[in-house]
């Protein structure tokens, strides 16, 4: 498998929700919004329900309750506000009702989307904002979430803890620090 990257561009990160937001389908915007956000596997992503995120009265959760697939270990993710105006804009759209219903089904049928339709999803996205030197993938969501809480002065420990990850190595290669960005640092740091 080859290794994707993260969205480093805050200002592509914008760029691609404002173009996903005009869309006539809104199941894009949520799948991008959440996926940056929420920083899951892609296939725990797409193993989401209506059930998993609306509460017993019809309002948006406060936390996603899951068991990752790839570890089996139960979770408890905070739905941020970002999330649920996104959660929000999706259902006035949508008209999702069934709590069994998939949050991100294929247009053409009721079954949720895979791997390879979002691989193809997000390459378009990231073309679509000018990102054409870097691989980009499934894993890119997750990474950009990694990368900008980084970005943003978060701890490598709780970034590890939030992402799951076992080794702090994992971690680092999942935040997406580039040689220019040692070689920056190798500039900067002159004692």
């Amino acid at each position: 498998m080859n290794s994707v990257e993260p969205i480093r561009d805050p200002l592509k990160i914008i760029a691609i929700k404002r173009i996903l937001k005009k869309e006539k389908n809104p199941r894009n915007y949520l799948l991008f919004v959440m996926g940056i956000n929420l920083a899951l596997r892609i296939s725990d992503l797409l193993a989401l329900k209506v059930k998993d995120v609306v509460n017993e009265k019809g309002e948006i959760a406060d936390y996603i309750y899951l068991k990752e697939k790839k570890t089996n270990k139960s979770k408890k993710i905070k739905v941020n506000q970002v999330v649920k105006e996104a959660l929000q804009f999706f259902f006035s759209k949508s008209h999702l009702t069934d709590p069994e219903q998939f949050l991100f089904t294929s247009l053409r049928s009721n079954k949720t989307l895979d791997r390879v339709q979002v691989w193809q999803l997000i390459n378009k996205w990231c073309r679509n904002v000018g990102l054409y030197t870097e691989r980009y993938g499934t894993h890119t969501l997750r990474k950009t979430w990694g990368y900008q809480a980084r970005m943003q002065g978060v701890s490598l420990e709780r970034i590890q803890a939030k992402l799951g990850h076992t080794s702090p190595s994992v971690t680092r290669r999942y935040i997406g620090i580039s040689q220019e960005e040692i070689n920056r640092i190798e500039d900067e740091i002159c004692l």
